[in-house]
């Protein structure tokens, strides 16, 4: 095992997978000298060649677009768009393109690209640079979306993002980049849509993925203290998203809490909890709840954006309410 940010795990993953297979290369902003924005590919253009690491012009629906065509073609391409929020600039080529050709052109081709769109708040980038916008893509047929919460899996999920035949929307949470954890530097790719219990308990379950992941294990922790024993349940493939796993610790507890850092208002969330009221009734000790940010633009001062934030005391909060909620 070796120590590595979840910036330094991403690119030990690309390096492994450009040294397994020729076909693959990256293409994006920055990606050469300045190593991208976390240094997420920093020596790979020295390492591999300013053909396989390439830079690209600003123009997100141009990188995506030949990333698209690359695809079709029998490579497999990692396009680097900086920001979720700048993937919206090549939401055509995403929505109409990369996740609906397989199915129009009969199976003929697949198109095995990575859309790396790093999601969610870092101090101070204000509206168009903190946004999560994992349920946007979600709702497109064709998509894979993946979000690592930790370096080894930032490691082992970008791997078998990589490996997917399929168009995969992979979402890492730029507040994670100099989160430093153990990863096996051989570890074998990921199984896309598999959630892991990262706490076991009995009372409630949290399901939640990326960035608020250690913010619910903080809240699990002072939970205990207050009597409450909460499952945390990162699920860190949005679709397909473990649904096994989550009725299976629903069905244990009784009680569901999800949590994530995007918008309450049509968010992942609120899929999870009609899935499991729809299905799980039954089981249900309480009606489930849901946490996200306000409808709000996310303003540039740290104050407010703080007022932004799903915090360990809210989770807390709603989960004691929980417990009492008949």
């Amino acid at each position: 095992m070796a120590v590595m940010t979840y910036a330094e795990a991403a690119r030990l993953a690309l390096r492994q997978e450009m040294q397994r297979d020729r076909r693959v290369w990256a293409l994006g902003e920055d990606l050469g000298p300045e190593g991208g924005v976390a240094g997420q590919y920093l020596g790979l253009q020295s390492e591999f060649g300013r053909s396989r690491i390439v830079d690209t012009p600003i123009s997100e629906s141009t990188i995506m677009g030949s990333a698209i065509g690359a695809a079709i073609c029998g490579t497999r391409p990692v396009v680097e768009l900086r920001y979720a929020d700048f993937g919206l600039c090549a939401a055509d080529e995403i929505v109409n393109q990369a996740a609906k050709a397989r199915y129009m052109l009969g199976g003929q081709v697949r198109v095995p690209v990575v859309v790396r769109q790093p999601i969610g708040f870092r101090d101070g980038m204000a509206a168009q640079h903190s946004q999560s916008t994992e349920a946007w893509w979600v709702h497109v047929p064709g998509l894979v979306v993946v979000a690592p919460a930790t370096p080894a899996d930032n490691h082992a999920l970008l791997k078998a993002a990589i490996r997917s035949d399929d168009p995969v929307i992979y979402m890492e949470h730029k507040e994670l980049w100099t989160r430093t954890g153990e990863v096996d530097p051989g570890a074998e790719p990921a199984v896309l849509g598999r959630a892991a219990v990262r706490r076991p308990g009995s009372d409630l379950t949290l399901v939640t993925w990326s960035g608020m992941l250690g913010d619910c294990l903080t809240a699990a922790e002072v939970a205990q203290t207050q009597g409450i024993s909460i499952e945390v349940l990162d699920l860190r493939t949005l679709w397909p998203w473990d649904r096994d796993a989550v009725f299976a610790s629903v069905t244990r507890t009784g009680r569901l809490l999800v949590a994530h850092q995007a918008v309450k208002a049509g968010g992942f969330g609120a899929e999870i909890a009609a899935e499991v009221a729809e299905h799980l009734f039954h089981a249900l000790r309480c009606p489930p709840r849901r946490l996200g940010a306000p409808r709000t633009p996310v303003p540039h001062s740290r104050p407010l954006e703080a007022l932004c934030r799903v915090t360990p005391a809210q989770v807390v909060a709603a989960a004691r309410a929980m417990m009492t909620d008949h």
